[in-house]
């Protein structure tokens, strides 16, 4: 098996789960003592790719195909603040060559969503929100198994910055956000990067990202919105060429989508969620197709909540 076919399956199991649910990224708020859980389940698949900026495919590996399955929970200490926990299951293939997938429990992730500004203004609803998420692995898997690694063994510190505005039915999001990631140790004593590492720690770059949406929202119980998600990596070096990535790569990412989210007829409180996404541009990633759905019910605790 070619070294270049190492490329695709690891950037693939590394954002296979980049897309959570809902409530990780809107601007819909639990209500205070209501619980909303579910399951996503997701596939992910490319046979294109960016090695740097050189855009490019390989024949020797086939289709290469990441499925998940994600759990879900949200809850509304109160109406202005929530708190969101997810974890994914992740299995990773390739269509040709001989190396086995790898497959397991990637991270924990645990966010805190806080609405700190809801006002109307004119014929408009303005809302800005802050959030805060803390992930780390759940499981010991091999992060330095490229490309078959499930995740990059880092935890991580996230901030995001939300503003939403909605006008009758129809609104607008865009949120802005920071991911810290620690360094991780590797199970050899050096390694290449751009210079010869005499360690076994490698240092992570953070992370950039920006989303903007816009759409259609009746309350919280019906949403279509198109989507455009952006990812830089801060920092990193580009793979070269012919050779498998390493987890410290320049990886950057621009995709659009669409999102949904439907009431159940006939069954208060369940909701189909459904996403699609397309990578547009990138740097040493590969160009992928996403589709997630999955189902959720919101359950209340208290009469007294909305």
């Amino acid at each position: 098996m070619s070294k270049i076919q190492n490329i695709f399956l690891y950037i693939f199991g590394l954002f296979a789960t980049t897309v959570s649910a809902q409530t990780d990224v809107d601007a819909i708020m639990m209500a205070k003592r209501n619980l909303c859980g579910g399951f996503l389940v997701g596939t992910n698949s490319w046979s294109n790719y960016w090695e740097g900026k050189n855009y490019r495919n390989n024949e020797n590996i086939g289709v290469l195909k990441s499925n998940s399955i994600m759990a879900m929970v949200n809850y509304g200490i109160t109406d202005k603040l929530n708190v969101i926990a997810s974890a994914p299951y992740i299995s990773n293939s390739a269509s040709k060559g001989t190396l086995r997938g790898q497959e397991g429990f990637q991270d924990l992730s645990l966010t805190v969503k806080y609405e700190f500004l809801s006002k109307k203004f004119r014929n408009s609803y303005i809302s800005l929100l802050a959030f805060g998420n803390f992930s780390t692995p759940l499981t010991d898997y091999v992060a330095d198994y490229l490309p078959l690694a499930i995740g990059n063994q880092s935890n991580t510190l996230s901030g995001k910055l939300m503003a939403d505005i909605q006008r009758g039915r129809w609104f607008a999001t865009a949120s802005a956000g920071y991911t810290y990631r620690n360094n991780v140790t590797i199970d050899r004593d050096a390694y290449y990067t751009t210079e010869m590492i005499y360690s076994n720690e490698v240092r992570m770059p953070n992370l950039m990202g920006f989303n903007a949406r816009i759409g259609y929202r009746k309350d919280a119980d019906l949403i279509v919105e198109a989507v455009f998600d952006q990812m830089n990596t801060l920092g990193g070096f580009d793979m070269r060429k012919n050779e498998m990535p390493f987890l410290s790569n320049n990886m950057d990412m621009g995709r659009i989508g669409l999102n949904f989210k439907l009431p159940i007829p006939k069954v208060n409180g369940l909701s189909l969620l459904g996403n699609t996404m397309y990578t547009i541009s990138g740097r040493n990633v590969g160009r992928s197709t996403l589709f997630m759905t999955g189902l959720v019910y919101q359950v209340e605790f208290s009469k007294k909540s909305k």
